[in-house]
This record gives structure tokens, sequence and C-alpha cells, in this order.
């Protein structure tokens, strides 16, 4: 997780894992009816409802949980989820970018505006952080084969860049092109832990080891959010 922008709070403090694993699966299922029922129910066909599942199944969510997932898209037909994203500051100037799939936008709003003002922080407006981050194509793929076939493929596919970290490597694709090239990538491996659509920060600040708890604290509090999908950020989190 050092210097990832992702956030994946599951991975700490491990008294809390049962309520966020409860908390991380509920998220997922979300994304898996709102993809299911934007497209078709088939993830061959459906790149978008592919990611979500595979996202799942690297959470070592139940096979049960995913069917029903995709089933509920059917009953959940008028129910009008938006992705909107939020931006703002944390304390010590740290910037967030949180990602939302909700049917309230008012509700959404004030629960991350309530957190953030709590803790020292701010919501801005929309830019006021992302010019901070790039936003592109993660593909995640778990390290099995020699640093040189993933960087060919990759390269092959399309690919922006392709960085070779401890215990996977990690495929930086354009936003548009996302799809293209992970439908290239999976031709060739089978071993991919996730993927979708991310904010990489341009720069990553470094905190004290006191104001990185704070900060981990005020992001395990917004992840809590149920409508809250994901959060990036731009400082450096050791937690693992």
């Amino acid at each position: 997780m050092a210097g990832h922008s992702h956030w994946a709070g599951i991975k700490h403090k491990k008294g809390r894992q049962d309520k966020q694993r409860a908390n991380l699966f509920s998220k997922l299922s979300r994304e898996i009816t709102v993809a299911a029922k934007l497209g078709s129910k088939d993830p061959e066909t459906n790149p978008r409802l592919r990611s979500a599942i595979q996202n799942a199944k690297h959470s070592n969510m139940p096979k049960d949980n995913i069917e029903r997932a995709i089933d509920k898209s059917e009953i959940s037909i008028n129910s009008n989820f938006q992705n909107l994203r939020y931006e703002g500051y944390g304390p010590f100037n740290v910037a967030l970018i949180i990602e939302t799939l909700t049917d309230n936008k008012n509700r959404s709003a004030s629960s991350i505006r309530t957190v953030l003002n709590k803790n020292g922080g701010r919501l801005g407006e929309n830019g006021s952080t992302s010019h901070l981050f790039t936003n592109c194509g993660v593909i995640v793929i778990e390290k099995k084969l020699p640093e040189e076939e993933i960087i060919e493929i990759a390269i092959n596919a399309g690919a922006l860049d392709c960085k070779n970290l401890k215990n996977h490597n990690q495929i930086i694709t354009k936003k548009e092109d996302f799809y293209k090239v992970k439908n290239l990538i999976e031709r060739k491996v089978d071993n991919i832990i996730s993927s979708g659509i991310e904010w990489i920060p341009r720069n990553i600040i470094s905190l004290k080891i006191e104001q990185e708890s704070k900060i981990i604290d005020i992001l395990d509090t917004l992840d809590e959010i149920e409508d809250v999908q994901k959060i990036f950020t731009n400082c450096k989190l050791d937690i693992e």
C-alpha cells in the first residue's frame, strides 16, 4: 500500500476486519449490481461487470454473494445510482478524491462533509484536488511471470507503463484505453488481481507517524459511509 493512492482499509486493524469485510462486500455488491443493470449480465460482454467480479473474487467475496448481486440488478430496476466524485482536503493539506455510487447525492455530500469538517479537513469544489492526480486505468497482476514478459505484454497491449512492485505488477493505461488494454492483457494472463479507473497522485507527500495515524482514522471513517466506493489520496501510507 505504501505510496499507492487507493485506500483499502481491509488490510489493517485486524480487530475490525469483520465489520470492514461486511462493508467492503456491500460496496462490491453495489458495483456489481449497477454494472449488471447498465449492461449485459454476462461478464464476457460487459467489461465493467467483469472488472467488478474480478475485484470481488480477489476480496474473497463468496460466489453466492456475487450471483445475488447480479440478480438484484433486475429487482433494482427503478433505482437510479450515480457515480459522483467529491474532492477535498484532510488535515496536513492531504488531498482527497472520494468516488461514490449513490442514489442520494445530498446524503453523500453531507456525510462526507461532516467527516472532513470534524477532523480538520474540508470539502472542496470539483477540480479543487483532481489537478494533483492523473486519472488512468490500473491493472494489478499477481507476480507470476518474469518481469520482462509482463513488460512486453503491457507494451504490446498499448499500456503507458508497467511497474514491478513488491508483491505484484501494476500496469497503467490511459483512461480511455483501459478496457481495450485490459481485454488484450486478459488473453495473455489469467492472474489479474484487480482493475479499474483510479486517480494516481502526481506527487506523494510524506507525513509524520502521528499525522499518518490521524489520516488513516479519517480514511477509515469515510470508508464506513455506505455510498463511498473508493478513496484516493496523495500521501504515503504504510499500513501493511
